[in-house]
């Protein structure tokens, strides 16, 4: 070994114990006076969790409060992920948690719910209450205990439910990208560079229909897909200096959230349901003054049947036209109430 490279790896050596120093400053051993050994990372605020159709969801409920139209009582079932996709890690690539997003977007378009999805609070206390386990204050004060009655006829039931399911998961339905490397060969100090960008498109698809609850009748159909895309950019510099090798390298990369398209999804169906139930003539109760911007028919949303016997007003005459809610065909579609 010579005598000049000791200290250069000397140097080295130090250099990478400071680092390692630097990385473990934040971590102790021991739990500091809040209980915690060390602090997590993020600042970012809660915040609201909306689609681009939820305005018009808020739009559809306004509508229905302006014509005082009353909303059925609606329960929401299972809406499963049936494609049984698998993410790397082993656990779900899509949503389990779609009836949750069908209950909040019907809230959101003013609809009377009912639970039925998770009913076992309500089952166990109707256990408790017919062995007069449950007690409630009585008419004379917090000291007269009497137990819950369980009256005849005092849940109400459900006119309508929304079932359904999550059924396609398709993968790389178009990609593309470039990759390109451009160096100098003969100088003494070569220089290289490199850039690389791909994207890819997929889509997910849900199928959901709305059932009368006394007669099973389907009365209401709606199949939608929605594309999502994702992208890498990366870019490097490669380099001899003096001896010592440079690898310099920097990307970027995004995806869409495929949960919230899934959400965007249900939210657009919702739409659909409730133009029917509120018998709403269709997207231009939630547009400015003027036509609807989409004009013609560009496909069929699924089978439609009027929930009630309002054909003359309700949003049939519409309903062969799937992007008439979209989002960013529809520029007109307004974000503030009808």
């Amino acid at each position: 070994m010579s005598a000049g490279s000791l200290p250069r790896r000397l140097r080295a050596a130090g250099i990478a114990s400071a680092a390692a120093a630097l990385l473990s400053g934040c971590i102790s051993a021991s739990a500091g006076p809040n209980g915690q050994y060390a602090s997590p990372i993020g600042d970012a605020p809660v915040t609201a969790n909306p689609t681009p159709y939820s305005a018009a969801l808020y739009c559809m409920a306004d509508y229905a409060r302006r014509y005082s139209l009353p909303s059925p009582r609606i329960a929401v079932g299972r809406i499963s992920d049936y494609t049984g996709t698998v993410s790397a890690d082993g656990g779900r690539q899509v949503t389990g948690g779609a009836s949750l997003m069908a209950n909040t977007a019907l809230a959101k378009a003013g609809a009377h719910i009912v639970e039925r999805y998770d009913i076992s609070v309500s089952e166990l206390e109707l256990r408790y209450a017919n062995n007069r386990l449950i007690g409630d204050a009585g008419p004379g004060g917090p000291g007269d205990t009497q137990y819950r009655r369980i009256l005849a006829g005092q849940v109400p039931g459900s006119d309508f439910y929304i079932v359904g399911g999550i059924t396609e998961v398709n993968y790389n339905i178009r990609s593309g990208g470039f990759d390109m490397a451009a160096g100098q060969a003969t100088s003494q100090t070569p220089l290289s560079t490199a850039f690389a960008g791909k994207a890819y498109v997929m889509n997910i698809a849900i199928d959901l229909r709305l059932v009368q609850t006394t007669t099973m009748e389907v009365v209401d159909v709606v199949s939608y897909q929605k594309q999502i895309i994702g992208r890498e950019i990366s870019a490097g510099v490669f380099d001899f200096l003096n001896g010592n090798v440079f690898d310099i390298s920097a990307g970027e990369g995004g995806l869409e959230p495929v949960q919230l398209a899934v959400r965007a999804l249900i939210e657009r169906a919702t739409v659909e349901f409730m133009a029917n139930l509120y018998g709403a003539p269709g997207p231009e109760v939630c547009l400015n003054a003027g036509p609807d911007p989409l004009g013609g028919a560009v496909g069929p949303t699924g089978g439609f049947y009027p929930a009630y016997p309002n054909t003359d007003t309700n949003n049939g005459a519409t309903r062969a036209d799937p992007s008439r809610w979209h989002d960013r065909r529809d520029g007109a579609v307004r974000g503030n109430r009808y």
